[in-house]
């Protein structure tokens, strides 16, 4: 294989890689304290080539980088709706252990739980949180009263380097082995308000647009390469 041919297919499937991470974006756009990926590219030799190309250098995915700039605060009026300003991550319970995101769309389970959308416990400090009867009301520190009664503080943490956490689903993430969140100071919580995903449709749209026309050229090349190019070759060396 020619060595511009090898580049050429990877940067096609570096591009193909920039692609779902668009795609991801832009599906997310709607999505509450989603947080926008970027990605990168690099150059990676491969000594291991050097018999079967004429360059052994290709582009290979590079590190990502999730931004974790806070979103637009939207007020819904809706109790269980929290939004944090500042750093910091509300705690999901989940079976494969805590994970932490910026969605505070909850609700309230059968039994009074304050759980997510899909079902999970939301912790306080003390542990799952239970309402009770009688209105709702919640402090900035994270206390929520239902009635006179106190059911419980939201437990709100942050993150030394947040460079130690992946993107599970969604809005949720998870910390790597030996990453330990701390609690968050400076945190304030707004009750009846969501933070919205902090994905600029516009630039994504613009970004889309440019990756994929970078794709399709990319394609051509690669038909010129193998196709055009030794189809003549071949052609040629048959008349000698």
């Amino acid at each position: 294989m020619a060595s511009g041919a090898y580049v050429a297919l990877s940067g096609l499937r570096a591009r193909a890689d920039h692609l779902d991470r668009l795609a991801a974006d832009i599906a997310n756009g709607s999505t509450s304290g989603y947080k926008a990926q970027r990605g990168t590219t690099t150059e990676a030799g491969r000594p291991l080539f050097d018999l079967a190309l004429q360059s052994a250098v290709d582009v290979a995915r590079g590190p990502e980088r999730y931004d974790f700039r806070a979103g637009a605060i939207a007020p819904t009026g809706r109790d269980l709706d929290f939004a944090l300003e500042g750093r910091g991550f509300f705690v999901v319970d989940t079976p494969a252990g805590p994970r932490y995101t910026r969605n505070g769309h909850f609700t309230r389970a059968a039994d009074g739980a304050l759980v997510t959308e899909d079902g999970h416990p939301v912790l306080g400090v003390d542990g799952p949180i239970r309402l009770g009867d009688g209105e709702l009301s919640v402090e900035q520190d994270g206390t929520i009263r239902t009635g006179a009664a106190i059911a419980g503080r939201l437990r709100i943490v942050d993150f030394a380097d947040y460079g130690g956490l992946v993107r599970e689903s969604g809005a949720r993430f998870r910390a790597l082995n030996g990453v330990q969140p701390v609690a968050a100071s400076g945190a304030r919580l707004k009750n009846g308000a969501i933070e919205r995903s902090n994905v600029s449709m516009v630039e994504r749209i613009a970004e889309l647009t440019e990756v994929t026309r970078t794709f399709e050229a990319l394609q051509k090349g690669v038909s010129v390469l193998m196709n055009e190019l030794d189809g003549r070759a071949i052609t040629e060396l048959g008349k000698r």
